[in-house]
């Protein structure tokens, strides 16, 4: 069954970072109307693209990496906040590679798996953290904490099976584990629930900085 489509492919333009001086962010996503070949990028630090091959990276400390290789959100949650915020949202502009419409991204559980058109194969990791290069190009008064609040992240996405994905592409979810949290859940208790922690633990696709992260406040609580 057919859970839902790429709507569009957005591929980063290096601009100045508006937070940041002296540096560059990729932020400023626009669409292509070609195939992009996605594969996975290697870990964190080591390089300077994200999962599409051609979109960039600035803080490759806090971005980018397997764990984080393609972001994804949907046409639902920008319509959403174009009602929140008073003005239109294109697709894009929360810098996502991928705009979305059927599926249901902030309930994806952790570690269930995306076919996207014939070949490639995603699986969801963690929602977006929001971060001063999000807030500067916004533009919007407490942007970071608005965000939070709303618990419509989108999803960030490691690669399974590399491939090309365009405009139009089928999403299918091809596996859903028994055992996981939903994107929005573990964001949730992530962001402001430091009781329900050990709850994220259950997700068996958790990334491994991410758990050690998770198992080391639960020791210090």
């Amino acid at each position: 069954m057919i859970d839902g489509k790429v709507v569009q492919v957005n591929v980063g333009v290096p601009r100045s970072n508006p937070a940041k001086q002296l540096a560059m962010t990729g932020i400023d996503k626009r669409p292509v109307d070609r195939p992009v070949y996605v594969r996975a990028p290697g870990p964190k630090t080591t390089g300077l693209h994200s999962g599409l091959v051609g979109d960039p990276i600035g803080d490759i400390k806090h971005h980018g990496g397997n764990d984080q290789a393609v972001y994804a959100y949907a046409r639902e949650d920008y319509e959403w906040w174009e009602q929140e915020l008073g003005r239109q949202l294109a697709g894009g502009a929360f810098g996502e590679n991928l705009t979305t419409e059927g599926i249901d991204v902030n309930g994806a559980l952790i570690g269930e798996i995306w076919r996207i058109g014939d070949e490639l194969e995603l699986q969801p990791t963690f929602g977006r953290i929001p971060c001063a290069t999000f807030q500067a190009w916004m533009q919007e008064r407490q942007w970071l904490k608005r965000f939070t609040q709303a618990n419509r992240t989108g999803a960030y996405l490691r690669v399974i099976t590399p491939g090309h994905v365009q405009a139009g592409d089928e999403i299918t979810v091809i596996y859903r584990p028994a055992k996981s949290v939903s994107i929005a859940e573990a964001f949730g208790i992530y962001m402001l629930e430091p009781g329900s922690l050990a709850r994220l633990l259950e997700a068996e696709s958790l990334p491994d900085d991410l758990r050690e992260e998770v198992e080391d406040r639960i020791s210090r609580i």
